[in-house]
């Protein structure tokens, strides 16, 4: 016996998610035909204004509400301060720290040759530009401690020496192998004081 046609092909939508299986995507329908209509009108309406209501930040990249976002649109901000993040919830992360008053660079990812990702898949262009225009002094690389994240350390390094930029790196505090997006805000914070300089 089979599901109905819509309860399968909501099923197949789930199943499609990051780390979401066949089961758990069973649960996530099963759970929305329990909710009343009013709710699934709400949820629904949240999935079509997602595209339509977000957009890109073109400073940062980041996904916004405005476009430039309100980071970078902040006079407050330390313009001459950039910190590089694979995506937008390390940029939260980082924010709720409290401890960063700088401007972010979303690369969209981190290279990884076993999965095709080249420098040129990320946000490497537009990173160029703004080391061409000689504003930045320093350039903090927030990335995640993993074989990934070096590797995208090492080439931005090689890519950003040549400008004269002062490089650091997230201090130690946060442990080999883990994501930035995961952490604590206590321990980001600690990362981000005690980052050092990578010659």
């Amino acid at each position: 016996m089979h599901y109905p046609s819509y309860i399968q092909n909501l099923i197949n939508h789930f199943s499609r998610l990051p780390t979401v299986g066949p089961k758990t995507a069973e649960r996530y329908v099963f759970y929305l035909l329990k909710q009343s209509s009013q709710e699934l009108e709400k949820f629904s309406q949240s999935l079509k204004n997602l595209k339509t209501n977000i957009t890109v930040c073109q400073k940062c990249l980041a996904f916004s509400e405005k476009n430039p976002c309100h980071i970078c649109s902040d006079p407050k901000r330390e313009q001459k301060l950039l910190c590089i993040i694979s995506n937008l919830q390390d940029m939260i992360n980082i924010e709720n720290t409290g401890k960063y008053q700088g401007l972010y660079h979303i690369l969209g990812g981190y290279i990884d040759p076993i999965e095709g990702i080249n420098p040129e898949d990320l946000s490497i262009k537009s990173l160029n530009a703004k080391l061409k225009e000689k504003k930045i002094k320093e350039i903090i690389l927030a990335l995640n401690p993993t074989l990934e994240g070096e590797t995208t350390s090492k080439y931005l390094l090689k890519l950003i020496k040549p400008h004269n930029i002062k490089v650091t790196r997230l201090a130690r505090g946060l442990p080999t192998g883990s994501d930035l997006e995961y952490a604590d805000a206590l321990t980001i914070s600690n990362a981000l004081e005690n980052r050092n300089e990578l010659k």
